[in-house]
C-alpha cells in the first residue's frame, strides 16, 4: 500500500509541474486579435482550451499518468452533438479503461485522428499534441462552471493526499 501511496504522489507531483508550465503558457499566450486560449479543467481530469467558441478537449497530464500506457482512444465522428457532462469516447491503458466526459455542450468540428494510430501521443503530450477533440461551443459561459489552471492545481493536490 505504500508503495501505491507513492506511485499516486509522483503521480501528482509531475502533473503539478505540468499544471504549472500549462498555467504559465496560458497566461503568456499570445493574442489572436481579441481573442485569447484559455484553459479550463473538469474535477474528472479532462481539460477544454478555448479559442473563441472552439475548445479543444481532451486527458490532462494527471488523468494520463494515473491511466499508465494508453493503448486505444475511441473518438466521436465530427458532426456529433453532446451536452455538457456526455461521454464522448473512452480511453484504454494497460491498467484501465475509462469514458472521456465532455466538459462543455457542443457540436464535434474535429478529431485527432493521429490518436487512431498512435494512442500514446497521449502519455508524451496530453495538453497539446495529444488532444482528443475540438468542440464548436453551444454557450462559451459553461466555462466558467469549470475549474481555473489555479483551481485545477489544487484538486491534483488535493487527490495525491
Amino acid at each position: 500500500m505504500a508503495s501505491a501511496t507513492m506511485m499516486l504522489r509522483n503521480v501528482a507531483r509531475r502533473s503539478l509541474s505540468q499544471a504549472s508550465r500549462f498555467n504559465n503558457i496560458s497566461q503568456t499566450a499570445p493574442s489572436m486579435g481579441a481573442m485569447r486560449f484559455s484553459s479550463h479543467f473538469t474535477p474528472a481530469h479532462e481539460y477544454a482550451s478555448s479559442d473563441g467558441k472552439v475548445a479543444t478537449c481532451g486527458i490532462t497530464d494527471f488523468a494520463q499518468a494515473a491511466l499508465g500506457d494508453i493503448v486505444f482512444v475511441d473518438l466521436p465522428e465530427v458532426g456529433d452533438e453532446f451536452e455538457k457532462g456526455d461521454s464522448f469516447g473512452s480511453v484504454e491503458s494497460v491498467k484501465a479503461a475509462s469514458d472521456v466526459y465532455a466538459p462543455v455542450s457542443g457540436t464535434i468540428v474535429e478529431v485527432n485522428e493521429a490518436l487512431t494510430d498512435e494512442p500514446g501521443v497521449v502519455n508524451e503530450s496530453p495538453e497539446e499534441n495529444g488532444w482528443f477533440i475540438k468542440i464548436e461551443m453551444e454557450d462559451e459561459s459553461e466555462l466558467e462552471e469549470l475549474m481555473t489552471p489555479e483551481a485545477y492545481k489544487t484538486h491534483c493536490e488535493s487527490e495525491a493526499h
